[in-house]
């Protein structure tokens, strides 16, 4: 049995960094980094970190899958979000994640941060500005803002900060 596994999906780059990140701060050598879609079979582990990119709030299916299949495990969820930079959607994010995790296993928290986006996201976003009485063009405007600064994310505090939430995730752990 590994100390730790960090299992992870992503779809832009972004939730693979961050995931590189907490397993490059985990200590020893009993741990291993696998990406959802390029394994069946995974090996047990005390701690797991499951990483995900965010879709309308929540996780994907394969991603709740994965949780739903853990029991009697201690696990901590990290995810990426491009929509969004606010500690209350992160949470509300983090909530509908965690469903899927059974009663049974010990919850040691999540970290989320901002993702960037592909840019056809910031075309679509553009081209609904052009449409007609039914736009929300302020709402359309702040999506747009939203765009350009998630561009630079995950930045080095990002990665500094999974980092630390991976060590006091394993605190957490000890402290027990």
């Amino acid at each position: 049995m590994l100390d730790y596994l960090v299992v992870y999906e992503s779809e832009t780059g972004n939730t693979k960094k961050i995931a590189t990140e907490i397993f490059a701060s985990l200590p020893g050598m009993s741990k291993d980094l696998i990406n959802l879609h390029e394994r069946t079979d995974f090996p047990e582990a005390k701690i797991y970190f499951v990483g995900f990119c965010v879709h309308r709030g929540t996780c994907s299916l394969e991603i709740g899958n994965f949780l739903s299949g853990l029991s009697y495990k201690s696990v901590a969820l990290f995810g990426t979000c491009g929509a969004g930079n606010s500690l209350e959607y992160y949470k509300k994010i983090a909530s509908s994640v965690r469903i899927w995790l059974e009663d049974d296993n010990r919850y040691l928290g999540s970290f989320i941060c901002q993702g960037k986006m592909p840019l056809a996201v910031r075309q679509k976003y553009e081209s609904l500005l052009n449409t007609p009485k039914d736009c929300d063009c302020q709402q359309i405007r702040r999506q747009l803002q939203n765009f350009d600064e998630a561009m630079i994310h995950p930045t080095r505090t990002d990665l500094e900060n999974a980092a630390l939430f991976a060590t006091e995730c394993i605190e957490k752990v000890k402290s027990v």
